[in-house]
């Protein structure tokens, strides 16, 4: 199996024990450390991030080529979009959605997908294309996971820290990809002077670099 197929489900594990820590159901209701989003609905949206790819695995190709990553966040409306766009706003009611029968049978869920996951992506074939039917592209499915690690890493991060407990612990091949992903990202949208100044000098570094 790939690197990234690995450390997808690596995440996607780790994920789950979050989910599963009573700090996240003892904080259900209260708001996360995410602008708008309430823990159960932040918990939702991580959770979701093993839907997506049972989603796209069970999916048609539509017989698209699949773009590349940089097209991919590019054409996404929600990257650079304010909290009361349209697709940020879809998000947060997704998360909601998720989560309204509570923690534990959230929990429940998002074991089944990954116990289904763990057996489906060994399987899959090196050069599998996915279609996204709600962007309306395809991706090569491992760029595809690499965005749902980048997901996975950056809302376990926020999950944690609305709730009080450590950040989870994750080994190199999972962070790497990520770290690298979103410094292509920032570059991308910032340019790569403003990106180099903000590792290497800080009395001249731009406000920020965020990738999205």
């Amino acid at each position: 199996m790939g690197e990234i197929r690995q450390s997808y489900l690596v995440a996607a594990t780790s994920a789950v024990s979050l989910l599963r820590d009573p700090a996240v159901g003892s904080a259900w209701h209260k708001p996360s450390a995410l602008t708008e989003f309430s823990v159960a609905g932040l918990a939702g949206h991580l959770a979701h991030q093993l839907v997506r790819v049972a989603d796209v695995l069970a999916s048609k190709e539509d017989g698209h080529a699949p773009i590349r990553l940089i097209e991919h966040y590019s054409r996404s409306p929600w990257v650079q979009a304010g909290l009361d766009h349209e697709s940020n706003v879809s998000v947060r009611r997704g998360g909601e959605a998720a989560a309204a029968d509570g923690a534990a049978t959230l929990v429940e869920k998002a074991q089944r997908l990954l116990d289904q996951l763990t057996a489906a992506l060994p399987t899959e074939p090196a050069d599998r294309v996915v279609n996204l039917p709600w962007a309306g592209w395809s991706l090569r499915l491992d760029d595809f996971l690499l965005t749902r690690l980048v997901e996975l890493v950056v809302h376990s991060d926020d999950l944690a820290s609305s709730v009080g407990v450590e950040t989870p612990e994750l080994p190199a091949p999972v962070i790497e990809p990520v770290v690298e992903l979103l410094a292509r990202l920032a570059v991308h949208r910032h340019g790569p002077t403003a990106v180099i100044r903000t590792l290497s000098r800080a009395e001249r570094a731009p406000a920020t670099i965020s990738a999205f």
